[in-house]
């Protein structure tokens, strides 16, 4: 719903736009396929009638107070913005000066001297204009009181997230920009799918391509391949990150979006760098493979007779301490993400890997990253004031899509980076 809400907001207030269709919300808040049937999935439905409740519970109750009131019309999905009716110092008086049972009955007209209904006139109108000047006041006071809260929300999103503040106050604070690269989960279909591993190398100079021409393969699968190769297909668990990350925008951050293929060599060297996916589906994560503990690779099918089919990605824990595992597999919902965070190969920036066997574990490494809770508990076993480079193995679970929780598995120090 809050997905919903704000996406919904950006396009009322930034597009321009007066119709939200339910498909469009179902493709782009809710990850569902271009073209799904609304008729039979009626999750937008759902959730937009379930948000019209809170936004009206909210303005009967915690924002009662607030002079401007958002809705969203039944059979709209499009936030419409109003000032709540108040009543005016007229019809105040008017109510006050009816009588009730137990007062005395009004002076009849006709029985007051004129000069006292001269008095009485200018009064009423000086009490109205008084009225009129404070009601004028207190709503230019609510107006800029509203108005500030609002920037203050802008300017220190994280005012009550100690843990979450110094690790993105950090990371965005080493260099002006910061450059989110999304997985290319086409080319990681590509290796899937032929069981061939290609190096950056490969991935820039685009000679898989031409390795892709050379295979004797049935032209349907050669015809899917290069399909694959040439689409630019993503996962959503980036760009939810990169939504959360624009809220620092007015900071002077400049959040980019990139795909892996778009990326450039030099843009790694120069500024903060997030790359996302696995190493597979981002090449780009081979620079920093052998800084790392905790490594995200297929599993191994050469002399396993239990693996069939498509090959599972797997955590590889290079150096087991104590009471940790070897490898780590993902089950049904049960996921496994890295987070490695060092600096860049000029010390110009810092650089965050998010990987993980499935997208939605690399999506609940992205939401636990940005948890109050999650940043604590790394913190503390961290130790120290602030985050020293490190990488941390989570496990995750997830539920339709739809990362639920996050736990620690284990943790490394980065030292001796050069």
């Amino acid at each position: 719903m809050r997905d919903l809400l704000a996406y919904a907001g950006r396009r009322a207030l930034k597009g321009g736009c007066e119709q939200l269709r339910e498909q469009e919300i179902g493709i782009e808040v809710f990850g569902r396929p271009a073209g799904y049937d609304t008729s039979t999935d009626n999750i937008v439905r759902v959730n937009a009638t379930e948000l019209r409740k809170r936004i009206e519970a909210y303005f009967e109750s915690e924002g009662r107070d607030e002079s401007l009131i958002m809705e969203i019309p039944r059979g709209s999905y499009i936030p419409v913005f109003r000032y709540r009716p108040v009543e005016s110092p007229a019809e105040s008086q008017e109510a006050q000066s009816t009588p009730t049972p137990e007062s005395e009955p009004p002076v009849p007209i006709s029985n007051v001297p004129k000069e006292a209904h001269v008095r009485g006139g200018l009064w009423r109108a000086g009490v109205v204009a008084a009225g009129l000047v404070i009601l004028a006041l207190a709503s230019g006071c609510l107006y800029l009181w509203q108005q500030n809260r609002v920037m203050h929300r802008r300017l220190y999103p994280w005012e009550l997230k100690p843990d979450v503040a110094a690790l993105w106050s950090s990371f965005l604070g080493a260099n002006p920009t910061t450059d989110v690269v999304m997985a290319d989960e086409g080319f990681g279909l590509l290796q899937t799918v032929t069981g061939e591993s290609y190096t950056l190398q490969d991935y820039l100079n685009r000679t898989y391509l031409n390795e892709l021409q050379a295979q004797d393969l049935n032209p349907q699968v050669r015809s899917l391949l290069e399909t694959l190769a040439q689409k630019t297909l993503v996962s959503r668990g980036g760009f939810i990150l990169a939504q959360h990350l624009e809220t620092l925008e007015p900071l002077g951050n400049r959040i980019r979006l990139y795909f892996a293929r778009n990326y450039m060599p030099y843009l790694i060297k120069r500024d903060n760098v997030i790359l996302f996916g696995n190493p597979q589906s981002n090449p780009w994560m081979e620079i920093y493979d052998r800084k790392l503990n905790f490594t995200v690779a297929p599993e191994p099918t050469q002399g396993n007779s239990d693996v069939t089919g498509v090959p599972r990605m797997l955590v590889e824990d290079r150096a087991p301490a104590s009471g940790e595992q070897a490898a780590y597999a993902p089950s049904g919902s049960v996921g496994y993400c890295t987070v490695a965070y060092l600096p860049n190969a000029e010390r110009t920036g810092k650089v965050m890997l998010i990987e993980g066997t499935t997208s939605e574990a690399a999506q609940g490494c992205g939401d636990f990253l940005l948890s109050e809770q999650g940043m604590s508990s790394l913190r503390k076993k961290l130790g120290g004031t602030e985050f020293p480079y490190f990488q941390v193995l989570v496990r995750t679970s997830h539920l339709i899509d739809t990362p639920m929780g996050a736990t620690i598995v284990a943790y490394r120090k980065l030292t001796g980076l050069r």
